[in-house]
């Protein structure tokens, strides 16, 4: 991911790295949006009783009905870059995608979305940690300072300053879905595999549905259905809608989207720029469910923009100045 800044005597990789950055921002930007989406349209489901197993299930079932055929294409009958990954897009598809989703609703079972949220989206620093032990990528000063700039905004947009209380049991799957949060960030980033995005995305949706479906089989994770009709902002829509916008919009796109963005940002940027999920999230509460966000969550979702530069401006100063010893 980084031999691009590593020879910065090569005009062309110069170039090439700028021209990706855009376009990772862009990608990154349509992930965090459209999976801040996710939670708002499942609320009334839920509250109209469908359970999250059955939610996350056709959720991701129907995104990868979507992304197969894009996957396949962007294959090009290569099947050996399957075989020879096949291990990698089990894991991603097992931890990053179902166990991500499975462990996010069983936190939620235990304590208030807001907390969950917060421990889970610790990923962006679990990320820098990671990168740090296993590749040698010391995060600067700067860095570090975003970091914590994005970590204050979080807590304003959560409103969590008056205080919480937090049960054992939601903190441990908090915990838990925050490392399928961090796999998931780092194995998008990972251009070494070969593997085309949207090969990445189909493999890892089919068996993240797969796992989830044998998990509801099974008996661990309850599955239940209704089919009332739901009201956003005021109207009445068939259940089967929000379901469609579920598997579409919040999981075939941002998936796709957010391998794209990862392939070019790296996972460490990558993943700070999906904070912005938290503050999509709060805008469509707003205008979906009428849940008008405070002032202070207002000023947090402006610190999780700054700390985001901050992160970038910290990878610059690395990449200009590398840390004795640091590894490619």
């Amino acid at each position: 991911m980084s031999k691009l800044a590593d020879d910065p005597s090569t005009t062309a990789p110069e170039a090439a790295a700028g021209s990706r950055l855009p376009a990772g921002l862009a990608f990154a930007v349509v992930s965090a949006t459209t999976f801040g989406l996710s939670g708002p349209l499942a609320r009334p489901l839920l509250e109209s009783g469908w359970s999250p197993g059955a939610i996350v299930l056709i959720r991701i079932s129907l995104a990868a009905l979507v992304v197969l055929p894009f996957g396949l294409l962007a294959l090009r009958g290569r099947w050996g870059l399957v075989r020879r990954n096949a291990s990698l897009i089990l894991l991603y598809g097992t931890i990053a995608v179902a166990g991500a989703q499975f462990c996010y609703f069983s936190a939620v079972q235990h304590m208030q979305v807001g907390p969950a949220l917060l421990i889970e989206y610790t990923a962006p620093a679990a990320v820098v940690a990671w990168m740090w032990l296993r590749h040698g990528q010391r995060p600067g000063r700067v860095t570090l300072v975003g970091a914590g700039i994005a970590a204050v905004g979080l807590v304003l947009v959560l409103d969590l300053v008056s205080g919480v209380g937090l049960s054992a049991a939601g903190v441990l799957w908090a915990l838990a879905a925050m490392v399928g949060a961090a796999t998931y960030f780092v194995i998008s980033a990972d251009e070494d595999n070969g593997l085309p995005p949207m090969a990445l995305a189909a493999g890892g949706l089919l068996v993240g549905g797969g796992v989830l479906g044998l998990a509801g089989l099974v008996g661990v994770l309850p599955m239940r259905r209704a089919t009332a009709e739901v009201a956003y902002a005021g109207t009445d829509v068939a259940w089967w809608v929000p379901l469609v916008l579920l598997g579409v919009v919040t999981a075939a796109v941002p998936y796709t989207t957010g391998i794209a963005a990862g392939r070019r940002l790296g996972s460490r940027l990558a993943s700070f720029v999906a904070l912005l999920e938290v503050v999509a999230a709060v805008v469509f509460a707003w205008l979906l469910l009428d849940e008008l966000p405070r002032p202070v969550q207002l000023l947090g979702g402006v610190l999780i923009l700054v700390g985001v530069v901050g992160v970038k401006l910290g990878e610059r100063t690395t990449a200009a100045a590398p840390v004795a010893g640091e590894l490619p």
